[in-house]
C-alpha cells in the first residue's frame, strides 16, 4: 500500500489530454479515435484518457478510482516500432489482478485492452509499459478508461 501511496502523490490520476500539449504521433492518434467510436457504439463511455511520454523498459503507475460491481474497459496503445507492450493492474492491497503482454508481431500487437470488475470501490494502479531497442526515450503512448454505460431506466423497472 505504501508503494501505491507514493505512485498516486507522484502521478496523482488520469486527466483529459489536450492535444496541442502531446506529441502523439498519427497513427496512435487514429487507433485512438478509432478505438472511442468502436467502445462508445458497444454501449461505453470514456471516464479518463491521457497521452504518456514514456521511456524504454520503465512501467508509469497509473492510479485510478474504480467502483464496486462496474464494468471497465482498459486500453493502452503504445509506439508502433516498440517490441513489447506490458501492463499489470494491482488492486489496493498491492495484488496484481489483471496482466496482459503483447509483441510486436502481434495482429494488435500495441494494443493491450482488457476488461475488469472490482470487487471493492478502491483505488488500482495501472503500470503499462515498452521496450524499445532503437528508441530509448519520447516514446508515445495513450491510455483510455471506459465504463459501460448503465440503464438508469432498466434499474427502476419493477420485477
Amino acid at each position: 500500500m505504501k508503494n501505491l501511496l507514493i505512485a498516486f502523490a507522484l502521478c496523482g490520476t488520469l486527466t483529459r489530454p489536450v492535444w496541442g500539449q502531446s506529441n502523439t504521433t498519427q497513427p496512435i492518434r487514429k487507433q485512438v479515435d478509432s478505438l472511442k467510436t468502436l467502445y462508445a457504439n458497444d454501449g461505453f463511455q470514456l471516464v479518463r484518457e491521457t497521452p504518456l511520454q514514456m521511456e524504454s523498459e520503465y512501467e508509469i503507475p497509473i492510479v485510478l478510482p474504480l467502483t464496486q460491481g462496474t464494468y471497465y474497459q482498459f486500453v493502452f496503445i503504445g509506439e508502433q516500432s516498440s517490441r513489447l507492450y506490458e501492463v499489470r493492474m494491482y488492486d489496493w492491497k498491492e495484488k496484481q489482478v489483471a496482466f496482459q503482454q503483447k509483441k510486436w508481431g502481434d495482429v494488435d500487437g500495441n494494443i493491450i485492452a482488457f476488461s475488469y470488475i472490482p470487487q471493492f470501490s478502491e483505488y488500482h494502479m495501472m503500470r503499462p509499459v515498452q521496450v524499445n531497442k532503437k528508441q530509448k526515450r519520447d516514446l508515445n503512448g495513450y491510455v483510455m478508461l471506459f465504463k459501460k454505460k448503465t440503464d438508469a431506466t432498466a434499474a427502476n423497472r419493477p420485477k
